[in-house]
């Protein structure tokens, strides 16, 4: 007869929660987690390695099918794994082990949560290993028939490192305690448990062990500095369903009556502030059985008496017995004026998420203040006439094609006004009758203006704004006063051919604008509402918005959040945009298509423009402000003659990605060693997805969708273990077991961030941001940017991004995407993905150089072209391989003088020099008796040509004018030429020749 096996294991209480006394700790380094997994069982053993041992082990996993998941043995003498291993009855409670004690009496390892990482290295997907079978028949066959047992005990429950532990928050209550727990509070809704700020409420469908053995509590008691931001949790367990949840707070007041006002106390998960500053409240509601963190807060005022102070949080939910819970908050005499947020894994930076830090428009150098004359605005470089229908009646630009300088005359670049036109069903126009405009706000970042156009079928409301930087923002609704069939709604933007010589968006690639052009709405697959036309100094950028507009998502992931189709332009995909000749227009026709409108029925057919360029080039910025990006010892970085340190993410002194708060007193050293070097250093930091290693990770998950994107979750271990699931798994850094979660879009995190911006720049010196894609809107840019410069810092901004026209992007031009951020950008770095060899120069001007909104740029991929580049004024950056470094350019750029030449490039119809074949492109840097000329090929083969030389232009006398080319490594070889040489060009390269 079989007899049953057991194990004589006392466990102090087995499953009693109040008696469990196995401990939970971590062992640094001590195994490969890649391998084995982030955690393990540790078992001790006294008996013979003849016996047959069996563990029964009460883990309480919070993971999901745990019996799905291979069990892998180890004996810590050996370190080799056992294979006489019999699982059985695995839960999330608890696992019964069988295993051959190898080594005999002494310590064996259950690893419980093995696993292998697949796919990308930086986008990994961490797949648990299956339960496998290794056990021998013959050791099987004892394990049935076995009636002699041995003792073995539960030492340790162990993670790879504290920040893989599960303890205490995510060891869970087994379903006895819980049900025991519920049948004690039977007649309740809900029940509250007060929790430590330290101890992350984590989970949201099991209770925390610890719960269980503390119980609902109805009184919180805390220990706060005056002057500190001070944080902590009411954990919500739903007893039933519970709707609109709300927290309100009472005074807290001390015994001798002084006063923390209520207004001191706030909740992040029921309102607060949005990132354009308007009012926001969040609807809680809690499922049964669920469990809400709700993250509190107290701004503890510096002038608060060391004292006990009391008050009262109230919860309440409709139609649900509220609960009152007492907060005491014990203020000692520590004083803290920056409220603690320099140690914030204390979570005192939690009231950042609230902040309107920089909201208001003031204006950003180098704009100037708004000036509006009658009808007309007058911005830096441009100006704007307003209809009296309310549309731009004229738009200027005061920009030279050189882009160094302001012209004297302004370039129109309407031949007529924007303008709407309304069809009806019989192909005839519908005149609306203007009241004319109105402006309600006239101030220095921001003109306002409104106007009524009507007639006794429909009505137009026009709203509109103009900012400093030459961005416009239009709310158009239009009304239906009785039913009406329109054959069309649609606006007509008619630019002067000499300022639509370029297009891109809209599926277009930067370049020359097609003769005839036409495009059709598809959000589902496409981040495409909108196009760039324009030429080097003047242009329109515009986007056909939504009312209930939300920004989509980008780099990689557009197509999980993907644009909202306008219900007015898109009109169920009829809408489309039409660009040709039209007389003497190049007409943009963004039509709609027919329609019914009934009675009262409105649409909004929004739109916005950017005037370009924003402003002129600094070409002195360029040539003086030279890039090394990466972390490396100051010394070395001086010595290769940057004068610019961009410091990445996973680097010793920024460890995580976009969470620059780690290890910033390393970085506050560097800084320092660097200004004292005469280098100013930027830091990577943006938003897009955000580090799991951010303080306030599972504060932000009680937020539901508002910072992390709903997801299928996956990706790297930690994630999976701990974050769940319902997220997007981002950019992982294997070294660092750093991984990143994808922000929602336009959130409160963007408050975080522009106070994150300011506290780095006020206390650790950073010079500016490297931003690597942009995931905010320019709302937030400006914010960030008057931060970056606040009491003089330089708060220098250069973009990277890598190519948007691909399936994941939404076949975007980056741009065109981050174009409203250019006017407070002072580099870009269009580099991944972007080809330098098989597209034409307009390509490059248009989509990669900047040239066209004022800025300058670099190259990446592939280390660029380096003569193609230098006609744009572009290099690469410091380090990169040998082939594309910058380095013997910038010393031709210090032999021959760069600072204060005027840069005229190949586009300028009367540039100084020009060659005699099409496609060899000059630009010319000139100075007083000199000029350096950028010669690049675009050739299909080897070819040579002659210069042509507008000499009394271009400030040289001929007679004693010489043509040289100076040594420079890897890219000429010295050498003269006569004035009228044809010289050699090989297919795709160029030269850099000295005319004096």
């Amino acid at each position: 007869m079989k007899k049953q096996l057991f194990a004589i294991i006392f466990l102090l209480g087995g499953f009693t929660a109040s008696a469990q006394k196995i401990p939970y700790t971590n062992c640094e380094k001590c195994w490969l987690p890649d391998s084995l997994g982030n955690h393990r069982v540790v078992l001790s053993y006294t008996g013979s390695s003849a016996a047959i041992v069996v563990a029964d082990i009460p883990w309480r996993r919070r993971d999901a099918n745990p019996q799905d998941k291979r069990i892998i043995l180890v004996d810590a003498k050996t370190n080799k794994k056992i294979t006489n291993v019999y699982v059985n009855d695995i839960t999330r409670e608890k696992g019964k082990i069988t295993f051959e004690p190898t080594s005999g009496t002494g310590t064996y390892y259950v690893y419980y949560m093995p696993y292998k990482n697949e796919g990308r290295s930086n986008y990994p997907r961490g797949v648990y290993l299956k339960p496998e079978k290794t056990a021998s028949n013959e050791w099987m066959q004892k394990v049935s028939n076995y009636d002699a047992v041995t003792g073995v005990t539960v030492k340790a429950f162990q993670s790879i490192d504290a920040f893989n532990s599960f303890y205490p928050m995510e060891v869970i209550a087994t379903k006895a305690e819980t049900n025991a727990l519920i049948g004690k509070n039977e007649k309740e809704d809900f029940l509250v448990f007060p929790e430590d700020r330290l101890n992350a409420i984590r989970m949201t469908k099991d209770l925390p062990q610890r719960w269980i053995e503390l119980g609902p509590q109805n009184k919180y008691t805390g220990v706060a500095a005056r002057g500190e931001n001070f944080a902590f949790q009411l954990g919500v367990y739903a007893l039933q369903n519970i709707e609109n949840v709300k927290v309100t707070f009472s005074n807290l007041t001390s015994p001798a009556g002084k006063i923390i006002p209520a207004s001191a106390l706030f909740c992040i998960n029921t309102g607060g502030t949005t990132y354009d500053a308007k009012p926001l409240t969040k609807t809680v509601n809690v499922a049964q059985g669920d469990i809400q963190a709700l993250w509190c807060g107290v701004d503890v005022p510096v002038s608060a008496l060391p004292s006990i102070y009391t008050g009262k949080a109230t919860i309440l939910a409709d139609g649900k017995a509220a609960k009152v819970i007492t907060i005491s908050i014990k203020v000692n005499s520590k004083i803290l004026k920056d409220g603690g947020v320099n140690e914030p894994y204390k979570m005192t930076r939690l009231g950042w998420l609230n902040s309107t830090m920089a909201q208001e428009n003031t204006v950003i150098a180098p704009y100037t203040p708004l000036k509006v004359d009658g009808n007309t605005i007058s911005l830096l470089g441009r100006k704007v006439e307003v209809n009296k229908d309310g549309f731009p009646k004229q738009v200027q630009t005061y920009f030279t094609p050189e882009m160094t300088e302001y012209a004297a005359t302004p370039n129109n670049l309407l031949t007529e006004g924007i303008h709407f036109h309304f069809i009806n069903a019989d192909g005839k126009k519908i005149n609306l009758k203007s009241q004319g405009v109105q402006f309600n706000k006239k101030e220095a970042g921001t003109v306002q203006w409104t106007a009524v156009n009507a007639n006794d079928s429909l009505q137009m409301d026009v709203s509109a704004s103009l900012e400093f930087d030459g961005f416009m923002a239009y709310t158009v609704k239009v009304k239906a006063l009785q039913d009406v069939s329109l054959k069309e709604i649609n606006m007509h933007i008619p630019l002067k051919k000499d300022f639509a010589k370029y297009m891109m968006g809209l599926g277009q690639k930067g370049g020359d604008r097609p003769e005839n052009f036409e495009w059709k709405w598809d959000v589902a697959h496409k981040n495409q509402d909108g196009a760039w036309v324009g030429n080097v100094n003047g242009g329109l950028q515009y986007s056909l918005r939504d009312e209930k507009y939300v920004r989509p998502l980008n780099t990689n992931f557009y197509l999980q959040k993907p644009l909202i189709l306008p219900s007015s332009w898109g009109n169920d995909n009829k809408g489309g945009i039409k660009i040709a000749f039209d007389g003497k227009a190049v007409l943009v026709n963004n039509y709609s298509g027919e329609r019914n409108l009934k009675k009262g029925e409105e649409l909004y057919y929004n739109f916005t423009l950017l005037i370009t360029p924003f402003h002129t080039i600094n070409t002195d910025f360029q040539w003086a402000t030279r890039f090394y990006h990466a972390y490396k010892p100051i010394d070395t970085i001086k010595a290769a003659g940057a004068s610019l340190i961009n410091i990445h993410h996973a680097t010793a002194i920024n460890p995580t990605i976009n969470y620059p708060f780690i290890a910033w007193h390393k970085m506050k050293a560097y800084d320092d060693s660097a200004h004292s070097a005469g280098l100013k250093v930027k830091i990577y930091n943006t938003i897009r997805e955000l580090s799991n290693h951010a303080y306030e990770t599972f504060a932000l998950r009680s937020l539901g969708h508002e910072i992390y994107s709903p997801g299928k979750g996956g990706g790297f271990s930690w994630l999976q273990e701990h974050v769940g699931d319902d997220y997007i798994a981002a950019w992982f850094v294997p070294e660092i077991k750093d991984a990143a979660i994808i922000n929602s879009g336009m959130n409160r995190w963007h408050n975080y961030y522009v106070e994150g911006m300011n506290w780095l720049t006020q206390n650790v010196g950073i010079d500016g941001i490297y931003l690597d894609d942009v995931a905010f809107d320019r709302v937030t840019m400006k914010r960030v940017k008057r931060v970056l410069i606040k009491d003089g810092h330089p708060g220098i901004i250069d973009l990277h991004s890598a190519n948007q026209y691909n399936k994941s992007d939404g076949f975007n031009n980056s741009a065109n995407l981050y174009m409203e951020h250019f006017p407070y950008l002072n580099r870009l770095w269009f580099g991944e993905y972007f080809d330098y060899e098989k597209n034409d120069p307009d390509f490059f001007l248009t989509e990669v150089s900047g040239i066209p909104f004022g800025l300058m740029g670099e190259m990446l991929q592939g280390g660029g072209n380096k003569w193609r580049g230098m006609v744009y004024g572009m290099t690469n950056r410091m380090p990169w391989s040998d082939g594309a470094d910058p380095r013997p350019i910038w010393k031709a750029w210090d032999n021959f003088g760069m600072k204060g030449t005027k840069m005229i490039g190949y586009w300028v119809n009367d540039n100084p020099v020009k060659t005699d074949k099409t496609k060899v492109l000059a630009t010319v840097y000139k100075k007083a008796g000199a000029a350096m000329v950028s010669i690049a090929s675009w050739e299909d083969a080897d070819t040579d040509f002659k210069l042509t030389i507008d000499w009394k232009k271009l400030g040289i006398d001929p007679a004693k004018a010489t043509i040289t080319a100076p040594e420079i490594k890897s890219f000429q070889p010295a050498k003269t030429f006569g004035l009228n040489d044809r010289i050699p060009v090989e297919k795709g390269k160029g030269w850099l020749l000295i005319i004096k």
